[in-house]
């Protein structure tokens, strides 16, 4: 899994901490040019997945803009060099006070949800005699056939506005003088692994996009968001997402006039495989029903298992030939802090040293300060090289 000089510096450091492979994150970014943006695609990098500084600064380099989700992600955009044009801002509950800074940092593009949300931005531009750039953000009512938690697309979800709103919204855009509508946006969910939702997608695009300009308006751009997963099964042997089908199918359905761009807004499929979770082995604990390792990382360092039923390998660093089964779980005092269940892993003793993988998005970035517990730095590959 990892070569010999990475399991040596790993097992120098103070656990648990979060280890980045910058080689496998340029490779994936080199595919993503290839594949994407060598096909005149924008395509913005999602920060709710990783906000890293070391992160964001490769993925700057790579030619990739901001997607953003709160003032801060915004403000950590521009401290990380991305340019305000390059950098939008989405988000069903954006404060005065985060529009405020979009507007102050001149960035491209407010992502907006509702008729109240397009009212404020107007109004506050409008203080700060600025126009907002915006683009609709439609729930297109697709099925994204992914965890509940992380279906963003149907008219249950409280993303976006509903095509029975879309009217209403239409008619008062000319109203607002500090307004400039320039596309709409989608987002369908998250950690999508079939194409068809996409291909779906494309389908209901396509049709609003006409719909909105027959009724003369001018959308030069079509953000159709993110979502693509990784195999969160097999991240050694598939390390990096098909993006050539993933974007040959939107050039294939989805119907751009002369005038328009295509972006994305990718987060999962850029980062998540280049991240891992190293932790130790506390405890061994069997029973007669369950055997049971007990490691120092837990729901606070990474909280996907227990709020997504998130299931990601596990490998031994220095695995020996004995195989045994156990639940790897946390030291948390909660019954939902457990990796895995049942999981054919080599046998492990107190001290040895574990990697949890396909956690560089929605890992680090989620982990919280429960039980007072200590974060320790992070480790990326290019620190081993020194």
């Amino acid at each position: 899994m990892f070569p010999r000089e990475v399991v040596s510096a790993l097992k120098s450091r103070q656990t648990p901490y979060y280890y980045y492979d910058l080689d496998l994150l340029r490779a994936t970014l080199e595919e993503i040019q290839k594949t994407g943006l060598s096909r005149g695609y924008h395509i913005h990098f999602a920060l709710k997945a990783n906000h890293q500084k070391r992160i964001l600064k490769v993925i700057r380099e790579y030619g990739l803009g901001a997607d953003c989700v709160s003032g801060g992600e915004v403000a950590q955009a521009i401290k990380c060099g991305f340019d305000p044009k390059d950098v939008v801002f989405a988000g069903v509950g954006k404060s005065d006070q985060e529009i405020e800074l979009g507007l102050k940092e001149g960035i491209d593009c407010f992502n907006v949800e509702s008729k109240q949300e397009l009212s404020v931005i107007n109004e506050l531009a409008a203080e700060h005699g600025k126009t907002a750039r915006v683009a609709l953000r439609l729930n297109p009512n697709v099925d994204a056939d992914t965890h509940r938690y992380i279906t963003t697309g149907l008219k249950e979800n409280k993303f976006g506005i509903n095509q029975e709103d879309l009217d209403e919204v239409l008619e008062l855009i000319p109203k607002f003088d500090h307004i400039e509508l320039v596309g709409i946006h989608f987002h369908i969910g998250s950690q999508i692994q079939k194409l068809e939702p996409f291909r779906e997608l494309c389908h209901r695009a396509n049709e609003l996009s006409n719909y909105i300009e027959d009724k003369g308006f001018n959308l030069p751009v079509i953000n159709v968001g993110g979502g693509f997963g990784i195999d969160y099964k097999a991240p050694t042997s598939n390390p990096i997402p098909d993006f050539e089908h993933f974007f040959a199918l939107f050039e294939e359905h989805l119907q751009l006039k002369d005038h328009q761009e295509l972006h994305f807004e990718l987060g999962r499929s850029v980062v998540g495989q280049c991240g891992s979770l190293i932790t130790k082995v506390l405890y061994t604990k069997s029973g007669r029903e369950k055997n049971f390792a007990i490691v120092d990382a837990g729901m606070t360092e990474l909280i996907r298992p227990a709020l997504y039923q998130a299931s990601h390998g596990i490998d031994v660093l220095e695995p020996g030939e004995e195989k045994a089964t156990y639940d790897v779980v946390g030291p948390v005092c909660e019954s939902s802090d457990t990796f895995r269940t049942d999981v054919e892993i080599p046998k492990v003793e107190r001290g040895d040293l574990i990697a949890i993988r396909s956690a560089g998005a929605y890992g680090e970035v989620m982990r919280s300060g429960y039980n007072l517990r200590t974060a320790f730095p992070s480790l990326y590959s290019d620190d081993i090289r020194g």
